[in-house]
């Protein structure tokens, strides 16, 4: 049986990419979107997930409302140069197409019809996770399977600030506030997301034969990403698909290498704004709530997932 996942998300051109692979990955099967702000603001994460459902005529998925600012209310800015002005890179999803988009606590309706068979994995920021738990609280919450999430930096360069990652620190408070709440959390942060590497190469090899609709979509977003990191780190030979590892995590944990730490997120808005905190020392003083951090990864075995899975045909179709 594949793997039920409900996925909180903010696309922006990874995490479409990271649909895409949930789409044709037969091990997962998607149950609800909660589109969200981040890569680019709500009302068009949603339009952007929705124009994917109908092209792989899945429109049985749930779209649920995420949230559309920080838990501070303050400005967020987003990513044009990354992800295109409406998140798909050059593409114009069509105004015509309007996922029907349900209240919040759908989501607490998907997690008391599967409970333990459920993975929640966020991979955009983290403020409508954190709004969940404060809306249904910590207990209903962990009453699933797990969560797999993206986020954070240990002891590694960030990429919105030397040490911060664009996850923890687009809203601080709602990841210290998952950090603090969730059980059975698997966090994957850029110490592995960055190895996430995908190739124009592996790109061809994935349109080379017409398997799914999805794959000129897949070439042209792919193509507008790498062009933009070429010129954020010159000289890199393909691009970080961040969000599409943290899905590979769900089926192959066996890939990485873990620990388990406490973690906290600096709140202050100098240079620890969204960094992550951990202690790495032999006799570690921790008191609080432990999460298990992905630190070390296969990426030879994840891009090889990437091109089988993105060249198969879509999963569970009827």
């Amino acid at each position: 049986m594949p793997q039920k996942i409900l996925l909180y998300c903010d696309p922006g051109i990874d995490d479409s990419l990271a649909i895409i692979y949930a789409l044709l990955n037969p091990e997962l099967e998607l149950v609800g979107i909660v589109t969200s702000y981040g890569n680019v603001d709500q009302e068009q994460a949603t339009q952007n997930v929705a124009y994917l459902l109908e092209l792989g005529g899945k429109k049985d998925i749930v779209l649920i409302g995420g949230a559309k600012t920080p838990l501070s209310g303050e400005f967020t800015p987003y990513y044009p140069e990354i992800h295109g002005e409406e998140g798909l890179g050059p593409i114009n999803p069509p105004d015509t197409i309007k996922g029907e988009l349900l209240n919040f606590d759908a989501i607490f309706k998907l997690i008391e019809e599967y409970g333990e068979e459920l993975i929640i994995v966020d991979v955009g920021r983290s403020t409508s996770l954190a709004i969940s738990f404060n809306l249904a609280g910590a207990e209903t919450m962990n009453a699933i399977k797990g969560f797999y999430l993206m986020g954070g930096a240990f002891l590694t360069p960030g990429n919105v600030t030397a040490g911060a990652e664009a996850n923890f620190y687009g809203d601080p408070i709602a990841a210290g506030i998952v950090m603090e709440k969730v059980k059975n959390g698997v966090l994957y942060p850029l110490n592995v997301t960055k190895e996430a590497i995908i190739t124009p190469e592996m790109i061809d090899d994935i349109i080379s034969e017409e398997n799914n609709p999805y794959q000129s979509l897949i070439k042209e977003i792919f193509d507008y990403y790498f062009e933009a990191y070429q010129k954020l780190i010159p000289g890199i030979e393909g691009s970080p698909l961040h969000d599409v590892m943290t899905l590979f995590a769900v089926t192959t944990p066996q890939a990485f290498k873990y620990v388990e730490k406490e973690v906290n997120v600096g709140l202050d808005e100098g240079n620890l704004r969204g960094v992550s905190i951990a202690d790495f020392r032999p006799r570690p003083d921790e008191k609080g709530n432990k999460v298990t951090i992905a630190l070390e990864v296969n990426a030879e075995e994840f891009a090889k997932n990437f091109v089988k899975v993105m060249s198969s045909p879509i999963a569970n179709e009827e």
